[in-house]
């Protein structure tokens, strides 16, 4: 198969992908009737589980730190406060992920160099 042929195969395969994803719950659920009561269930239940994983993982890191190194954790600490206090001021997921996110890259880049 030649690398042209390839390509637009598996692109071709990529979009059919996505929109059988996004087209699968208008053909799967009435759109006038209530959805199942275990597609709400993971609708309430998923959010936090998922938020509850990423924080898992990306301070997974902070094993391998050692205290003596205040680079190595601070940063990371302090994004993380960051996060907690802006989800309780403003109730904001986005807010809080992405001035989190900021807060750790600017403190990463230029005050922990």
């Amino acid at each position: 198969m030649t690398p042209a042929i390839h390509a637009v195969l598996a692109i071709a395969i990529m979009a059919a992908v996505t929109f059988l994803t996004r087209a699968l719950p208008f053909l799967l659920f009435d759109r006038g009737g209530n959805p199942p009561k275990l597609v709400l269930y993971l609708g309430r239940v998923l959010p936090p589980a998922i938020i509850a994983m990423l924080i898992v993982y990306c301070l997974r890191a902070l094993r391998s730190a050692s205290l003596f190194v205040p680079a190595g954790w601070l940063p990371q600490m302090i994004a993380v406060a960051a996060v907690v206090a802006l989800h309780l001021w403003k109730h904001n997921n986005l807010l809080s992920i992405f001035g989190g996110t900021i807060l750790y890259m600017v403190l990463v880049q230029a005050v922990f160099v």
